[in-house]
């Protein structure tokens, strides 16, 4: 078999443009896997942690034992439990203001939680525009390289005199490699997108209905403990 029609050989044997896209192709297919599985991992992490903490938050129901337990461990807490911390933290801070309404308290815990929601989904979110732009620029960047490789093969073979398919595959054929590494870094990339997102985007949703239903437990206990000052 001759060596240069290996597909080592072919991309060896490449001009520097199409070499320097297939360089680029595989970095992007390499960063690639490394962040779907990196994403992968934090995400099953946040999802199983969120499981955790409403499990405590709906079967314990003790504030603040919740707020101890969550609140000081050695790792800073994350996700769900980051909220809940910041919202009772802010909730503790404004009760013991006796001049401030029930709305005011309200309004304070909302905010203190809506900031660290929007961080948490920030965070969720992190990373996942490289994937969708490496599979939506990827097959263009390859098919570059193909037309690149084709243009070359054809501006060689303007020189020959006689013509044959042995002459003009192995040019084609190295560029076609260009177009292939492409489609390689493009589809993974597009259905990791698509499922990172989604779970990003179900795991968004949770914060925001928990930081909801926790702003209602807030509102029931101000009303019941500024009756109990009355």
């Amino acid at each position: 078999m001759d060596p240069h029609s290996s597909i080592i050989g072919l991309i060896l044997n490449a001009s520097f443009i199409v070499q320097l896209v297939m360089f680029l192709l595989l970095l992007a297919s390499v960063i690639s896997w490394t962040l779907i599985f990196k994403k992968s991992s934090q995400l099953k992490r946040l999802d199983k942690s969120a499981d955790e903490f409403e499990d405590d938050f709906w079967s314990v129901g003790d504030m603040n034992r919740l707020h101890h337990t969550w609140g000081s461990q050695n790792q800073q807490s994350e996700g769900m439990s980051a909220i809940f911390v910041a919202g009772y933290r802010e909730y503790l801070r404004l009760a013991k203001k006796p001049n401030l309404g029930r709305t005011e308290i309200i309004d304070g815990v909302h905010r203190a939680m809506r900031v660290v929601l929007n961080r948490e989904i920030d965070e969720l979110e992190h990373h996942l525009p490289f994937l969708a732009t490496v599979g939506s620029t990827a097959p263009y960047v390859g098919l570059f390289g193909t037309v690149w490789g084709i243009m070359n093969s054809f501006r060689s073979l303007g020189a020959m005199k006689q013509v044959t398919i042995a002459t003009v595959a192995p040019g084609i054929s190295e560029a076609l490699i260009a177009t292939a590494m492409g489609l390689f870094a493009a589809i993974p990339a597009v259905i990791a997108y698509n499922r990172l997102a989604t779970t990003a985007e179900r795991l968004g949703s949770r914060y925001e209905i928990f930081m909801e239903e926790f702003l209602s437990i807030v509102n029931r206990q101000v009303v019941t403990q500024r009756d109990s000052e009355k």
